[in-house]
C-alpha cells in the first residue's frame, strides 16, 4: 500500500502509550497506515506521494474542543470584533473605533464574549462614556462573559429599550436617576436578558453566514483545532440554523470535524422538541465529518445553573426534578446519549437525584452521558458521577472568571474549581474544551496553559503544584479525553495506524516553551482528513487557496479574530485596507505584541503608559511607532 501523504522529519507526540513518539507518518484515505522512524515510514512512499519535510518541527494529534458553539460562532463570526487576546484597553477601544467607521447602516459593532477585563494592562472594562464617544451612531453590543452587556445609545434605540421596558425575570435593565437605561444589562443571573437583546440584531444573509463559516473553521485550524462537538445554544434551532453546516458538507468543505448536540428551545415544551428529534434523527447519524451525538446541553430550561459568578448561585426551581425526570427518561429509553449544563455541585446533586431514580427503572447501562462544566463538584458526586458510567467536560471559564470566581468564594475554594485532577484519579473520563465564543475564547491554547500553569488570563494564580496538570495530562485531554464524549475514542484523538488522520505541526514547542509563551502557540501546519486545511510559516507552500470575506466590512477582514491575528496570515487578508487608508496605520502600528520588530523597543510599555500613542495625528503616532516614546 503507497500513501497519498507522508510527513517525515519530525518531532511527533501520538499520545499512543504503546508507541508515544515518532518521526513520521504516512496517510492514505484519511487515515494513518503507518507511524514510526523515517526509514520505515518512507517505504510507503509511491509515485503519486506527496512528502513533507517537517523539520523537527513538534506535532500532535489534531485537538478537539469536547464544547464549543462552533455552529452558532461560524453563523455570526463575520459580525463580530474580537477582543480575544487583545492586551490592552487602549487597543481594545482603537479596535472598536476603527470598526465604527467601516460599519454601515444599520448594521451593529459586536464584542461577543472570550475576553476578560482581567487581561487587560488597565485591568477595567471600557465605560459607557467611552464606548458612546467612540460610536455616537452606530449600534455597539458588547457582551462580557455570563454577568452583563454593554449597549451605547445607538443601540438601544435600535432595540427599543425605553423607561417603561420591564426588566425581564432573572435580568436587570441598569437606569439613570430619571429612570432611563444607562446601557448596562445585568444578568441576575439569567442571561437570556443578554442573548435576547443580541438577537435582535441585524443578521448576516444566508451566502454570508456560508462564507462567515468557513472562516471561523479556518480561525479554528490556525490554532490546530481538527475536531469539535457542538453543545447547541440558545436561539439555534434545528433544522434551521444547521441548513449551512450541512450545506459545507455536502460540499466537502467541512475543516473542523462536527458532532452536534441538539438543544432545547422552548421552556415548557422540552419533552415536546426531544420527542420529536427522537422520531426524526437516528442517534450518530451522518459521517465522520458531521454526525449527530445526542440531546443537550440544554435539557429542560428549569435546570439552567447560570454561572455569573457575579452573583449569588441560583436556587433552581422546585418543579426542575419533575420536568427533567421526563425528559431524561424519554432519552434513556431511546438510548439517546445526552449533556446538562452544570456548574455549581448543589445543582449537581439534585441531577444525580435524577438520573439515579431513572436508571433504577430504565437502566443507563453503558449510554453515554456528560456533566458540562462542574466547576464546584464535590467527592461524592464524582463518585456518582462515575457509577453511572458519567463524563464530565470542563472548560476553560475559570481562566476568564477566576478573579470574580475568587472575590466570591475565596482562594480555598477557587483552588479547587474545578476539581480535574481528582476526577482524574477517580477514573472518570474527562474532555477538555472552551465553551466558546461567548464565555471563554475558542483558542485552545489558552485552556492548556489555565490547566497546566494554573493561571487565568489576567495573571491570577488559582492552583497550587499539587493541583496543576503536567503539560502531557492536559494534552491528552484536548485529544483522546475529548474523544470519549462523542462516542469516538477507538478512532481519533491519537495518531496510531487506523485512525483518522487529524494532526497538527505547531510553531513552538508545547512540552519546552515557557508556561506564558503557551498561550501565544498556533498551528504551522493542519490536517484534517488527510487533507491541509491550514499552513503558514515554513509550510506556505501548501496554504489552501484563500477564501474570500463576506461582507467586506466585516471585522474578520482586518482582526481575524483571536490577537493577533492578520498580521501573522499573510498580507492576503488585508485586501480590503486599501478602503480605510487610517486603518493601515493602526496595524502597523500595533501588529506586534512583545518588542517590536523594526525599533526593538517594548510595545507593551507604551500600551502601560500615560504617553497618548493612541493618538495616531499626534506626536507619537505621527512617527509610526509607539514605542518611539521609550
Amino acid at each position: 500500500m503507497k500513501a497519498d501523504l507522508i510527513l517525515y522529519n519530525g518531532n511527533i507526540h501520538t499520545v499512543d502509550r504503546d508507541n508515544p513518539a515518532a518521526t513520521a507518518v504516512a496517510i492514505k484515505d484519511g487515515k494513518f497506515i503507518a507511524v514510526g522512524d523515517d526509514i520505515s515510514v518512507m517505504k510507503m512512499a509511491g509515485e503519486g506521494s506527496t512528502l513533507i519535510d517537517l523539520k523537527r518541527r513538534r506535532t500532535i494529534p489534531g485537538l478537539n474542543d469536547s464544547h464549543t458553539h462552533l455552529i452558532r460562532g461560524g453563523l455570526n463570526f463575520n459580525l463580530e470584533l474580537r477582543w480575544d487576546g487583545v492586551p490592552s484597553l487602549a487597543d481594545a477601544m482603537r479596535m472598536l473605533k476603527e470598526q465604527v467607521a467601516r460599519t454601515p447602516s444599520p448594521q451593529w459593532v459586536r464584542v461577543v464574549g472570550g475576553w476578560s477585563e482581567f487581561q487587560f494592562a488597565e485591568k477595567r472594562m471600557p465605560t459607557l462614556d467611552e464606548i458612546n464617544a467612540a460610536a455616537p451612531d452606530t449600534p455597539v453590543f458588547i457582551l462580557h462573559l455570563y454577568d452583563r452587556a454593554l449597549l451605547n445609545r445607538a443601540a438601544l434605540r435600535a432595540v427599543g429599550y425605553t423607561k417603561d421596558t420591564p426588566d425581564p425575570p432573572g435580568g436587570k435593565i441598569q437606569r439613570d436617576a430619571g429612570g432611563e437605561p444607562t446601557g448596562l444589562l445585568l444578568a441576575t443571573p439569567n442571561a437570556m436578558i443578554l442573548y435576547s437583546t443580541l438577537s435582535k440584531g441585524p443578521k448576516l444573509s444566508y451566502e454570508y453566514q456560508v462564507n462567515s463559516t468557513r472562516h471561523f473553521m479556518r480561525e479554528m485550524n490556525r490554532f490546530g483545532i481538527t475536531s469539535v462537538i457542538d453543545a447547541g445554544g440558545g436561539y439555534q434551532n434545528f433544522p434551521d440554523d444547521y441548513k449551512v453546516i450541512d450545506e459545507l458538507h455536502r460540499e466537502k468543505q467541512l475543516t473542523v470535524r462536527i458532532a452536534y448536540n441538539l438543544f432545547t428551545q422552548r421552556p415548557k415544551h422540552e419533552e415536546e422538541d426531544f420527542d420529536s428529534w427522537i422520531k426524526s434523527v437516528k442517534v450518530y447519524q451522518g459521517d465522520d465529518m458531521y454526525r449527530h451525538n445526542g440531546a443537550g446541553e440544554m435539557l429542560v430550561f428549569s435546570a439552567a445553573d447560570f454561572e455569573s459568578f457575579v452573583q449569588p448561585r441560583p436556587d433552581l426551581p422546585a418543579v426542575m426534578e419533575e420536568e427533567l425526570e421526563r425528559v431524561v427518561r424519554l432519552l434513556v429509553s431511546n438510548r439517546w446519549p445526552f449533556r446538562l449544563h452544570a456548574t455549581y455541585n448543589e445543582s449537581i446533586t439534585r441531577f444525580l437525584n435524577v438520573f439515579e431514580k431513572v436508571n433504577r427503572d430504565i437502566p443507563f447501562d453503558g449510554l453515554p452521558w456528560i456533566f458540562d462544566h462542574a466547576e464546584t463538584i464535590d467527592e461524592r458526586n464524582i463518585e456518582r458521577v462515575k457509577a453511572l458510567g458519567g463524563g464530565i467536560a470542563i472548560q476553560s471559564r475559570m481562566a476568564y472568571q477566576g478573579e470574580y470566581f475568587t472575590d466570591r468564594y475565596g482562594k480555598a475554594a477557587a483552588a479547587h474549581t474545578p476539581p480535574v485532577k481528582r476526577m482524574l484519579e477517580m477514573g472518570v473520563p474527562v474532555g477538555a474544551g472552551s465553551d466558546a465564543t461567548r464565555v471563554s475564547s475558542y483558542n485552545p491554547w489558552v485552556g492548556l496553559y489555565w490547566l497546566s500553569a494554573g493561571r487565568t488570563v489576567g495573571g491570577l494564580q488559582l492552583y497550587p503544584d499539587q493541583q496543576r496538570l503536567s503539560r502531557e495530562t492536559a494534552l491528552e485531554l484536548y485529544t483522546r479525553g475529548s474523544a470519549w464524549f462523542s462516542n469516538e475514542q477507538q478512532k481519533k484523538g491519537v495518531i496510531k495506524v487506523g485512525m483518522l488522520a487529524d494532526l497538527t505541526v505547531l510553531d513552538s514547542d508545547y512540552f519546552t516553551v515557557t508556561e506564558e509563551e503557551i498561550k501565544g502557540i498556533e498551528a504551522d501546519l493542519t490536517i484534517v482528513d488527510g487533507r491541509i486545511v491550514y499552513a503558514k510559516g515554513d509550510f506556505d507552500q501548501w496554504t489552501p487557496p484563500a477564501i474570500p470575506i463576506l461582507p467586506d466590512w466585516s471585522p474578520t477582514a482586518v482582526y481575524n479574530g483571536y490577537y493577533p491575528g492578520s498580521n501573522r496570515l499573510g498580507t492576503k487578508t488585508y485586501k480590503f485596507r486599501e478602503k480605510t487608508p487610517s486603518n493601515d496605520i493602526s496595524a502597523m502600528v500595533h501588529q506586534c505584541i512583545g518588542s517590536c520588530g523594526v525599533h526593538g523597543h517594548e510595545h507593551d510599555r507604551a500600551r502601560k503608559s500615560d504617553v497618548p500613542v493612541n493618538n495616531y495625528t499626534a506626536f507619537w503616532g505621527a512617527l509610526g511607532c509607539s514605542c518611539f516614546a521609550f
